[in-house]
């Protein structure tokens, strides 16, 4: 996700200095005069104004912030905003927020959705937590590379949103992989079935986008791990218990996407849920 985001950074004139712990990752970047790659994540701060973390999860984001000498929690300026746009969890993003606050320090999160197809036509949305004025500030940076920007509040807010933005949709992929697979046990052509769903109420992102170029196909390569959706499901049902609010769905959801990933390869795409149900009547 990253790499594309650089580029469109570029394209809308922004100045990038970057780091990446693959050496490789910045060969596919243009030859560009706005662009610096950096020897390191500590080297690329003194010259930014915003800084974008674009991270795996709250542990990774934690450790390069806080952990050790070169941690970024101690080397960046009043002057500077930190912006996580990775899948955090959404309570450490508010407890990152208060202490880089209490050094002057401004954090907004805007964690992403659309897959690497949107990072690349720059038209990602961006969930947005953070104050009015830093999110004013680097609400330019952004539209750089989302379309579709909601600020939905403070610190957090953004990461919460994300979380379960995707149990949603996980929820939708798991129900569509279940009817497809009874309907198949049927005799029914599963096409003509998701044909029928996205017609009717049944329609949402998995029968629109999902199972005709990655489901049905075979292909399995959407480009969104199944472990990646695992985590963010994680994140979604520890945030729902955390507020006190029902959780009976966002549990047995979570359940069935760990238990698919137990089953199928290491690094498995995420529609492949819909082969690991259909071998599991």
């Amino acid at each position: 996700m990253g790499l594309p985001m650089v580029r469109n950074l570029l394209r809308a004139g922004h100045r990038v200095q970057a780091f990446d712990l693959n050496p490789q990752a910045a060969d596919a970047l243009p030859d560009d005069a706005l662009f610096t790659r950096a020897d390191s994540a500590a080297a690329a701060l003194p010259q930014a104004d915003i800084v974008i973390l674009m991270l795996p999860d709250s542990k990774v984001v934690d450790d390069l912030l806080w952990d050790g000498g070169q941690a970024l929690g101690g080397l960046l300026k009043p002057s500077q905003i930190l912006i996580d746009m990775g899948s955090s969890d959404p309570v450490r993003s508010r407890d990152n927020s208060a202490r880089l606050a209490a050094k002057g320090i401004a954090f907004v999160d805007a964690p992403v959705s659309g897959g690497a197809k949107r990072a690349v036509d720059a038209s990602l949305s961006i969930m947005i937590g953070g104050d009015n004025s830093a999110v004013e500030t680097v609400r330019p940076v952004l539209q750089a590379m989302g379309k579709n920007l909601v600020h939905l509040g403070q610190a957090g807010a953004g990461h919460a949103v994300k979380a379960l933005n995707n149990y949603v949709s996980a929820s939708g992929l798991l129900a569509v992989s279940e009817a497809l697979a009874a309907a198949e046990k049927f005799g029914i052509d599963p096409h003509l079935v998701n044909q029928v769903f996205n017609t009717s109420t049944g329609r949402n992102n998995t029968t629109d986008v999902k199972v005709e170029n990655f489901m049905l196909s075979g292909s399995f390569n959407s480009g969104f791990a199944l472990a990646l959706m695992r985590k963010d499901l994680q994140t979604a049902l520890s945030f729902i218990e955390r507020m006190g609010t029902p959780d009976h769905q966002a549990f047995a959801c979570t359940r069935t996407w760990v238990e698919a990933e137990s089953a199928l390869k290491q690094g498995a795409d995420h529609t492949e849920m819909y082969k690991f149900i259909r071998r599991n009547p």
